[in-house]
């Protein structure tokens, strides 16, 4: 099995590092990520000028080989597929992003975006995300169970698994719940406060928090559950894809 492992963090992100090592028990690992942080970006290709793509010559997971591209998380997976590996992977996993990517927030998501476009290329995918600066004990510990989950009974290029692993210590994590629909809310609301430099000219500050646990959220959704210290599952589907 041929496992293309990606990510919108960069290729420095211990999560990166931390999926790649997991996925390694299930087969071939190629990473290709982005060279610097590419968060918020969704699906963005770069389509004027070059890309720049330099091998790793040392990554801290058991893979084939390790690629950092000047570029997007879909440039990555767009180069992985038709330039970097020798033929196409069977699955594309996405992550482990430093950030949930539950309700709005996933139509920006460039972890999300990743997965979408494996799909658009014909391939099953997967996105995996934690807690912003949370620490990664709860997505090491259910990392496998998740993968083998997937892997196993996941055969379809038409959706992809959106993963969010809560912000909770591996023995606070009450379980997995699958099939969360999304949450129709926002988990970070995005203001921007006007600074005016010159009559012609204003700064907009961006300002804003996450929610915490303690807000209310809809329930039963992707961003209850993490709330709630359970893994949330949900199935995505592009829309051009039937």
């Amino acid at each position: 099995m041929n496992l293309l492992v990606v990510n919108d963090d960069s290729i420095h992100a211990p999560g990166l590092a931390l999926l790649a090592r997991a996925a390694a028990d299930f087969g071939n690992v190629w990473v290709v990520a982005p060279a610097r942080q590419c968060s918020a970006m969704s699906q963005k290709l770069t389509i004027h000028g070059a890309l720049s793509l330099e091998q790793i010559s040392s990554y801290p997971a058991p893979v084939r080989a390790a690629y950092q591209v000047d570029g997007t998380p879909a440039d990555c997976v767009k180069a992985a597929v038709q330039q970097i590996l020798d033929e196409k992977p069977d699955f594309v996993l996405s992550g482990v992003n430093n950030g949930y990517n539950v309700g709005y927030e996933i139509a920006y998501s460039g972890t999300v975006g990743a997965a979408f476009e494996a799909n658009l290329n014909g391939i099953p995918a997967m996105a995996l995300s934690s807690g912003f600066h949370a620490s990664l004990d709860a997505a090491a510990h259910f990392l496998g169970e998740m993968l083998e989950s997937f892997l196993v009974s996941c055969q379809t290029d038409r959706e992809i698994w959106n993963v969010n692993f809560p912000s909770v210590d591996v023995n606070a994590v009450k379980g997995i719940l699958w099939d969360r629909p999304v949450a129709p809310s926002w988990l970070f609301n995005t203001t921007y406060e006007p600074r005016p430099l010159s009559p012609e000219h204003t700064l907009l500050d961006i300002q804003g928090e996450p929610l915490a646990p303690s807000h209310p959220v809809p329930p039963g959704t992707d961003l209850d559950a993490v709330f709630r210290g359970y893994i949330s599952v949900s199935k995505l589907k592009c829309s051009v894809l039937r």
